[in-house]
């Protein structure tokens, strides 16, 4: 079980990425530790913060080859979830959109595969621990919901978290999850 370092200034709800939100994070360094961490990976030659922007996600594909995640494959980290919200374009425009919370059945506790850095301001010296959350190819309940870029984020139980800490390796719960419709 991770605890806190200290006390946090955290408070669940629903985040949007492009605020670049702290959310607990546990990483493969400290285990035995949960920290909040921006959303949005920065690398050590990111000139400023805006750079999250680019990097809230990162395509499992493609993790090794992109600059901003292959020297940080080795940092894996678990970001703390019960849900997240995805939206299903009712047009091809997406005027139209349906929100759906996927989540695990029960609503259980699970966490997303992430890479995470330690990056540092050159402006202030302040060092700011960022994440970004790995994609992979939509599974056949997303490709229904998420409908335009069809991916999806992997999903990780308990137990399966161990393993993406410990050796990288990767067995999902993308499977196990539901979908509801419902109104934002």
């Amino acid at each position: 079980m991770s605890k806190f370092h200290q006390a946090p200034h955290f408070s669940p709800g629903r985040f949007n990425g492009f605020t670049h939100p702290k959310t607990p994070v546990i990483t493969a360094q400290e285990p035995q530790f949960l920290q909040l961490f921006n959303w949005g990976l920065l690398p050590n030659w990111a000139k400023d913060a805006s750079f999250a922007k680019n990097t809230l996600n990162a395509k499992l594909e493609t993790l090794h080859e992109k600059p901003s995640f292959s020297h940080y494959t080795h940092q894996r980290c678990l970001i703390l979830s019960n849900g997240f919200f995805e939206w299903h374009w009712q047009d091809a425009k997406g005027k139209n959109k349906q929100a759906f919370h996927v989540h695990l059945p029960n609503n259980a506790l699970f966490a997303f595969a992430g890479l995470w850095n330690a990056w540092i301001d050159k402006q202030t010296g302040e060092i700011r621990p960022t994440y970004t959350i790995i994609t992979t190819a939509a599974n056949e309940l997303m490709e229904r919901i998420h409908n335009t870029k069809k991916r999806m984020p992997l999903v990780l139980s308990a137990s399966q978290g161990k393993h993406w800490l410990g050796t990288g390796e990767l067995n999902t719960a993308n499977e196990e999850l539901v979908g509801d419709e419902i109104e934002l």
